[in-house]
């Protein structure tokens, strides 16, 4: 007798309200998820109210390894600190690795549900802080537990090797290299393909986006601190004014986009700091600056790194100085670049699984995620877009009514279930898409 394929059997879900919405036609990937879904509501609520910050998932890395054990995974943790990695071979084929991030953001949640996170932990400094998903990866590790669950129970349906990975730190871009750095790719098999979603307020729950080549861009965090002579504000000709030099390097930094960028190369460079002095009339020895640089091109993000090293260098040198001021790149992460060919396959392969409409084109953007970091080892990578946001109210916001919340907003909260719905839906069928068939 013919078994029904995973592809059929999660039409159940168009049973549903939500599920009829996710597409025009009965869907070839929704259904088992439909006895499993409430089960994944309470685990996601479970995760919502328990977030842990970067390198301190421990909790959060052990629910997942459990789950995935008992669903026949070959579990390993501790994987670049607190990362988990859960293989699960199923013959000849290709590998395929599906990501989730792990950590939490540190701030304090104000959406009002009834399971808001009320966690407070101690950072790596010592301070006492709130926590928060308000990134939504509480979001990417139920669907990618979900997905994990749909593709264990269905063996028949694939062939190849399942590659599971829960990633530490995303949120300061470190995870990812430090997973690598550990042996993710020598340690495990090498995958032929990575895939990835991520939540978005930029488009309606029940939607996946995509873009093609360039993403999300590279993110450096830049430290400068210029260096004058302090004294009294009353007497400045006595003193060498680090505030006035601070001023000056703000506008000129300007110039790298305006003027020594091509136009079309899109680049952001942000002062988003300035400290220094303690009083009205007191000049300062020092001021201190912190920047974040985005670009997409290596080439661009090279210009711009050694365009404000020696901006800098030039505005304390016209001052006066008393010596040459410190810049220091101290954070980064690549840009993120989807391949294509993987892309496209992906797309058309979602367009059948949730219907066009519900399937489109998104435009890059300035923000950065460490998921590039598998691309740049050498495994083609995807990261799709998840729409979050209540459809309706989605359409009133777009129409002038109010602002939505962004992520890292402590408003943030997802539409839940139909984002969830739409997210096992969207990944299973990526990886289903990938692995071969039998």
């Amino acid at each position: 007798m013919n078994r029904p394929s995973l592809l059929a059997l999660l039409v159940v879900l168009l049973a549903s309200p939500i599920g009829r919405s996710l597409a025009a036609q009965p869907s070839p990937v929704l259904s088992a998820l439909e006895g499993l879904y409430p089960e994944l509501d309470v685990f996601y609520r479970d995760l919502h109210q328990n977030p842990e910050l970067s390198f301190q998932e421990e909790k959060t890395a052990a629910k997942l390894a459990e789950r995935l054990r008992k669903l026949g995974f070959d579990v390993t943790t501790g994987v670049g600190g607190t990362g988990v990695v859960a293989v699960l071979r199923n013959g000849p084929g290709p590998t395929v690795m599906l990501r989730t991030d792990l950590d939490g953001l540190p701030m304090e949640e104000k959406t009002g549900l009834a399971y808001a996170s009320k966690v407070s932990v101690k950072n790596g400094e010592g301070q006492t802080v709130p926590v928060m998903h308000a990134c939504g990866h509480d979001v990417h590790m139920t669907v990618w537990l979900g997905t994990a669950t749909l593709l264990s129970r269905k063996k028949d349906q694939w062939r190849g090797t399942l590659m599971m990975v829960g990633q530490p730190a995303e949120e300061i871009g470190a995870g990812a290299r430090k997973m690598l750095a550990d042996g993710l790719f020598k340690r495990f098999p090498k995958p032929d393909f990575a895939v990835a979603l991520h939540n978005t307020t930029a488009a309606p729950a029940g939607r996946v986006e995509y873009v093609a080549g360039y993403a999300m861009a590279h993110v450096d965090s830049v430290d400068i601190t210029l260096y004058g002579k302090g004294g009294h504000g009353a007497y400045p000709h006595t003193t060498v004014d680090p505030v006035v030099m601070a001023a000056r390097l703000v506008l000129s930094l300007q110039t790298l986009v305006s003027r020594e960028k091509h136009p079309l190369e899109p680049a952001v460079v942000t002062v988003g700091s300035i400290q220094g002095g303690t009083k009205h009339n007191i000049i300062p020895d020092e001021v201190r600056l912190q920047l974040t640089v985005r670009s997409y091109k290596p080439e661009v993000r090279k210009a711009l790194l050694a365009g404000i090293e020696r901006i800098a260098k030039a505005e304390a040198l016209v001052s006066g100085a008393t010596r040459p001021p410190d810049v220091a790149v101290t954070e980064g992460t690549p840009a993120t670049y989807n391949d294509p060919a993987l892309t496209r396959r992906l797309t058309e392969s979602l367009i059948r699984t949730l219907g066009e409409k519900n399937v489109g084109e998104a435009q890059p953007v300035m923000g950065g995620e460490d998921f590039s970091e598998y691309g740049r080892a050498g495994v083609p990578a995807v990261m799709l877009w998840l729409g979050a946001v209540e459809p309706q109210r989605f359409q009133q916001s777009r129409s002038g009514g109010e602002p939505l919340p962004s992520l890292h907003s402590s408003g943030f909260i997802p539409d839940r279930e139909r984002t969830l719905r739409t997210g096992v839906t969207a990944l299973t069928s990526s990886a289903l898409e990938l692995l071969s068939k039998p």
